[in-house]
């Protein structure tokens, strides 16, 4: 049990108004306890009250110790596993916050058996918690960039025409995996010529051809802290129109990293992005946020988008990923992964980011 985490946690559900929460998603789960445990479709729980009372429900098959500092509460599958919870649950607590990720058949039922409880949405706790890495996550995140940065850059010298989107997707996951990783942490982003227009294109079996302009958006999970990279390179001769627009993305990029700092907001961040973009007449072809928070998910608060104006704070790890897309003709993205220092900001991703400037 991490009790400095917990601690912290309890303190937000103060915050909150909380008396009790019940965690479910298997990063909070792992962030607090130190325990990975995939549950699949069997039930998950792990409440905390606001005297700091932690307790967790587990399925006898995952093979889980009860510690002095965590009770366990365990059932098997011929067992209502909602009645065993409903059971443990503290009388009179009023309001349970519950996780966002707890399937809706084990809330219905529990909302069933115990009436006397009011529930709520309980994650922001956990997730505020978790915006803010500590020195042990931010050396995990950094190690996890810097082996990104390695396995992309070997990928990127093994480019040859006639090889398809899909081939190079699967060529990143496997050096990516001889190089030490457990796997990616999400679906590798190969794209080629115009399909580089579509944000979230899936890789395809279009081949390589003179010309082309290719995005590649791949990150990778080393010991659960996951990692986030875009690059964008041309292969062969880039056109006056492809040098311009690649331009004005690193300048976009470079200017929400310099955003970054204590206090400013995270719209500000986005703003100042956005701003390059705009200015240069290409507002209506940058079509999504900023960047989005990575930790031991890819996707996780905080949001950099102009909806948000939470004040940025020391350890808060985030993307940082303007991209301009052309329907039919090709797209630019440059993504790196920034945290948040005491007096700026420090950038996690070192792989270069070549410029057409003059």
């Amino acid at each position: 049990m991490n009790q400095l985490r917990v601690n912290r946690v309890v303190e937000l559900m103060k915050r909150d108004g909380l008396p009790c929460i019940l965690v479910s998603a298997t990063e909070s789960v792992y962030y607090l306890t130190g325990r990975w445990i995939s549950p699949g479709e069997r039930m998950l729980a792990l409440t905390i009250t606001d005297r700091g009372d932690v307790r967790l429900f587990a399925n006898r098959l995952f093979m889980q110790q009860a510690a002095p500092d965590l009770p366990l509460t365990e059932y098997d599958d011929t067992e209502d596993c909602v009645s065993v919870l409903a059971d443990a649950l503290p009388e009179h607590i009023g309001a349970l916050g519950i996780d966002k990720r707890w399937p809706s058949h084990f809330l219905i039922r529990l909302m069933e058996k115990r009436p006397d409880i009011r529930m709520k949405l309980g994650s922001a706790p956990v997730d505020d918690a978790r915006m803010c890495k500590d020195a042990d996550e931010l050396s995990a995140m950094r190690e996890s960039s810097r082996l990104n940065d390695e396995v992309l850059k070997k990928l990127m010298s093994t480019v040859r025409a006639g090889e398809t989107e899909r081939q190079l997707a699967e060529r990143y996951v496997e050096i990516a995996r001889s190089m030490g990783a457990a796997g990616y942490s999400f679906k590798p982003l190969v794209c080629f010529g115009a399909n580089c227009a579509e944000p979230h294109h899936d890789s395809d079996d279009t081949p390589l051809k003179e010309g082309d302009s290719i995005i590649f958006d791949v990150g990778l999970d080393l010991n659960h802290a996951m990692s986030d990279m875009t690059r964008t390179m041309f292969f062969g001769e880039a056109t006056d129109e492809m040098k311009r627009v690649y331009e004005l993305v690193r300048r976009a990029n470079l200017a929400g990293k310099a955003a970054v700092k204590p206090g400013a907001r995270l719209c500000d961040v986005d703003r100042a992005a956005r701003r390059v973009i705009e200015e240069a007449g290409y507002g209506e072809y940058f079509i999504h946020r900023t960047g989005h928070g990575i930790g031991l998910e890819v996707h996780e608060p905080p949001d950099v988008s102009a909806a948000c104006e939470r004040p940025l704070e020391p350890g808060m790890i985030f993307s940082i990923e303007p991209g301009i897309y052309l329907s039919g003709k090709f797209g630019v993205r440059i993504e790196d992964l920034v945290t948040v220092t005491q007096d700026g900001c420090e950038v996690l991703n070192q792989l270069e980011i070549p410029s057409f400037a003059e």
